[in-house]
């Protein structure tokens, strides 16, 4: 039976780590992408429980995390993130993980495995983007000046942003429920924090990062994706050398949201 283990660390506790599922089996950890919470894998879960020792957490800044925890030249950069992951490993002694995250989170699991994958047993990349910004043949979705005004229109009026653009990067307009939840995922992050995250986001670049990543790794890339397109997908698969690029029908940039079905069903055809 799934069970719910105690969790008082100090890395646990500012990250508001819980974990459930099997204590026996494979440690699998799931990381949230730009303003969202563990919550976003609530449809996930319950998928691996039976089988896998589950591990959500939420970002520092974001959802239940420990706000007095951020540190801005810390979190200046996507290694911040990945130092917490990191952390996260040690503290619960996790081995052979499956680390599994969505969107710039698929980045922070990229630079955890080259900063210490001692810990680390696979990667699984959902809706990932080494960089948001075209370059030369590079196609990362936005031009420059695009990302700048973007940037630019969440610094003014970070409310307001948040409830235009979550629906966008949902998709799925078929289903208004879904941006109406991401909206209010993405309004009840700080905005401060959200702010200074998303810069670190938008403008990060890990391109090079990705010929040095050594795990097996799964790609996985949704249709009409206005953050992550297919040819962003193409360009991480082709670069990391023990990959596998999965083309989903999930539409969107929130495919754990939107199709949490079809996602768990390619991770654990991929780890199993």
């Amino acid at each position: 039976m799934p069970t719910s283990a105690p969790i008082d660390g100090t890395v646990t506790r500012r990250n508001n780590v819980t974990i459930i599922g099997n204590p026996t089996g494979r440690p699998i950890i799931f990381a949230h992408g730009f303003g969202c919470s563990q919550a976003v894998w609530r449809h996930i879960t319950p998928a691996f429980v039976d089988d896998y020792k589950v591990i959500v957490f939420d970002a520092v800044g974001a959802g239940g995390s420990d706000l007095s925890a951020y540190d801005r030249s810390k979190y200046d950069s996507l290694n911040g993130y990945a130092d917490d992951l990191i952390d996260i490993l040690e503290e619960l002694d996790l081995h052979d993980v499956v680390v599994v995250g969505h969107s710039v989170a698929a980045m922070v699991g990229v630079l955890a495995s080259l900063s210490d994958s001692s810990r680390m047993g696979a990667l699984v990349l959902l809706s990932p983007s080494p960089r948001y910004i075209n370059d030369d043949e590079y196609v990362g979705g936005f031009e420059e000046p695009d990302i700048r005004a973007l940037l630019d229109d969440l610094d003014s009026n970070y409310l307001g942003w948040s409830s235009g653009m979550a629906p966008a990067l949902m998709g799925n307009s078929e289903r208004p429920e879904l941006g109406a939840e991401l909206t209010e995922n993405f309004c009840s992050t700080e905005p401060a924090i959200a702010s200074h995250f998303a810069h670190v986001t938008f403008l990060s670049d890990s391109r090079f990062d990705l010929p040095r990543v050594t795990l097996p790794t799964l790609v996985l890339q949704a249709q009409d994706d206005i953050i992550a397109a297919i040819p962003v997908g193409r360009f991480v698969h082709e670069q990391i050398p023990a990959s596998t690029l999965v083309l989903m029908e999930a539409t969107g940039h929130c495919a754990n949201l939107s199709a949490p079905t079809e996602v768990a069903q390619a991770i654990k055809h991929f780890i199993e």
